[in-house]
């Protein structure tokens, strides 16, 4: 059995979930409305203010769908009721981050300046104060979106082992390598 799978999901007073003839769940709340197709052979139903998902055979796919789309509708109701942060450092000499009209401006030591259209579900901030390196913050409802986004400026300057440079998540952990060492005699 799918320990996953089985957990209800408490549905918070503020937010509503509904199930379509397709299998579409949409769950609505304060911080917005989101919609995942699920497949029809995993059936959602809302009950005393839990959400349980359930499967019809112990078959392994079926099995390996419960725990899926379980996770997926409960990443759905914290979204929409309390949301998702990500935080990321930029660290480097002149390295540098901006953000205006949800375009985030990077300098990170390119010719020039990479820009990277932010999608509108997503609020993204950049804050950079004196001795600190600039910090760029992501906020959103939806967790895969979030975290593609994250990855895609993550991959514009991916952090290199020698000196710790590029972009990271705050408090990542970066294994360092040692130089080169020259030979004493």
């Amino acid at each position: 059995m799918s320990r996953i799978g089985k957990k209800p999901i408490a549905l918070p007073s503020n937010v509503t979930l509904s199930v379509d003839g397709q299998n579409v769940v949409t769950v609505k709340g304060p911080k917005g409305t989101l919609t995942q197709t699920i497949d029809p052979d995993i059936s959602v139903a809302v009950e005393d203010g839990q959400i349980q998902v359930s499967r019809p055979t112990e078959q392994k796919r079926h099995k390996a769908l419960h725990g899926l789309y379980r996770s997926l509708v409960n990443n759905m109701v914290t979204g929409v009721s309390e949301g998702f942060k990500l935080d990321l450092e930029v660290i480097g000499v002149g390295y540098k981050a901006s953000v205006a009209n949800n375009v985030l401006e990077l300098q990170l030591g390119y010719s020039h300046n990479v820009y990277l259209a932010v999608p509108t579900e997503i609020k993204v901030t950049a804050v950079t104060e004196k001795g600190q390196n600039p910090k760029v913050y992501l906020e959103g409802s939806d967790k895969q979106l979030l975290g593609d986004v994250a990855a895609k400026i993550r991959s514009l300057r991916k952090v290199e082992p020698y000196k710790g440079k590029g972009i990271r998540f705050i408090g990542e952990q970066v294994r360092r390598k040692a130089g080169k060492s020259s030979s004493k005699k």
